[in-house]
């Protein structure tokens, strides 16, 4: 009777079988594995909003931008030089106006000649396998060469621009020909998040709608 209880204590205490040490490596990995995903699932989700969120950044402060200095348009019927020129374009469908105004322009800084007026021109352009949008600065009378055009924002999708003349939209405008300024402009930046098209847009009043 002795003899059978000290085999029973020696079969209790000889450890773990080989099949129970692949189960508990097989649960192990599962474990791992889920541990894992989820931590860089947290990672990528965090870095997903980060840019999501300095996107939206820039696109307001392009929208601003942009806002201001159309509010600030300046047009006179004697002086050439002064215009605002919106151009109906579309790139493979979407909207790529160009737009061009004068405008007044806040101080660069010390060692820059300037009259505080500018030519600024936005364009649509390709960058790579994106379309981004860009800026042109020049100061209307200065003898400085034009700064080149630089990438406002990257990654938009359309950029749509219309003018009211009082009684309706239109997406073109010639101040030489209209012969004043537009009453309202509406900005219309279109984008992509998380793979589905996004607008944001922005309305503006020129304080100026004949010579000045």
């Amino acid at each position: 009777m002795a003899g059978r209880w000290r085999l029973s204590a020696i079969s209790r205490n000889r450890g773990f079988t080989l099949l129970e040490l692949l189960i508990a490596l097989v649960l192990l990995g599962i474990l791992s594995t889920a541990l894992y995903g989820s931590y860089f699932g947290v990672i990528r989700a965090r870095e997903r909003a980060s840019a999501g969120m300095e996107s939206r950044r820039e696109l307001g402060a392009t929208l601003d931008l942009i806002r201001r200095e159309i509010t600030s348009a300046l047009f006179n019927r004697a002086d050439k030089r002064l215009r605002f020129v919106v151009e109906d374009r579309d790139d493979f469908g979407a909207p790529a106006s160009a737009l061009e105004l004068t405008t007044l322009a806040p101080p660069a800084g010390q060692g820059r000649s300037e009259s505080g007026i500018v030519a600024v021109t936005y364009r649509m352009a390709e960058k790579g396998s994106v379309r981004i949008l860009t800026r042109q600065e020049r100061d209307l009378f200065s003898e400085a060469v034009t700064s080149p055009a630089y990438p406002q924002m990257e990654q938009i999708s359309s950029f749509l621009v219309e003018c009211y003349d009082g009684s309706k939209w239109v997406k073109s405008w010639d101040s030489a020909i209209n012969n004043t300024l537009p009453k309202q402009v509406r900005v219309t930046i279109q984008v992509a998040e998380e793979g589905k098209p996004v607008e944001f847009s922005a309305l503006a009043f020129p304080r100026v709608s004949g010579s000045w």
